[in-house]
């Protein structure tokens, strides 16, 4: 499991560090707010799943967040990231965000396994990985936080958990099983976004 988690990690770091810079553009931060939009992306929903978890958050045990924060900051500038036109920038921003989202769902719904959680703490640590930093970055910069007004955001982190846990209740989790989990859901993601699919809404 630890390897899982560890590459699920890595990829969910750098996808978010890539979307919230992009965020920090957009709203025309300063250096120093594009550097806590990002670390807040990349590595609040860790620090707050790590908390409940009752364990040292890994971004300050473990010296490849930090790395793969700054080193994900430093290539979004050298490559120019942030010239690209606004309709190039929003896909950016929404398949980086999608990346995250699904590698962060995965890794807190790996945690929660791993910490024997039954379903209901699965799918809460998943969405709580997925959404945690988004949501405090958007409260930062004043924004609603798109968990609450895109529908088929915090949908992908709760079907992500689901789904790792039906494999884990039929002992079926392996590389193969959580990287189809993981296309699934970037590609369920990308296309409600693209067809502008939602949930239901009541009245």
């Amino acid at each position: 499991m630890p390897e899982y988690f560890i590459f699920a990690d890595i990829i969910g770091i750098t996808a978010f560090a890539i979307s919230g810079f992009l965020i920090a553009i957009k709203n025309n931060l300063d250096i120093l707010g594009i550097l806590i939009a990002s670390a807040l992306t990349a590595l609040g929903g860790g620090i707050i799943r790590d908390a409940i978890l009752s364990s040292a958050p890994f971004a300050f045990t473990s010296l490849y967040p930090a790395l793969t924060l700054i080193a994900t900051i430093f290539v979004a500038y050298i490559f120019k990231l942030y010239k690209e036109s606004s309709i190039e920038r929003k896909w950016m921003f929404v398949v980086s965000d999608t990346i995250g989202l699904v590698a962060f769902s995965i890794t807190g719904a790996l945690l929660a396994i791993n910490a024997e959680y039954n379903f209901f703490g699965i799918v809460i640590l998943s969405f709580i990985t997925a959404v945690g930093g988004g949501v405090t970055r958007d409260i930062m910069i004043n924004e609603v936080p798109t968990v609450l007004v895109s529908d088929f955001y915090g949908s992908i982190a709760v079907i992500v958990a689901l789904l790792l846990g039906t494999l884990h209740f039929f002992d079926a989790i392996n590389e193969f099983s959580i990287i189809t989990t993981a296309l699934f859901s970037i590609v369920l993601r990308l296309l409600a976004y693209k067809r502008g699919w939602h949930l239901p809404r009541i009245g």
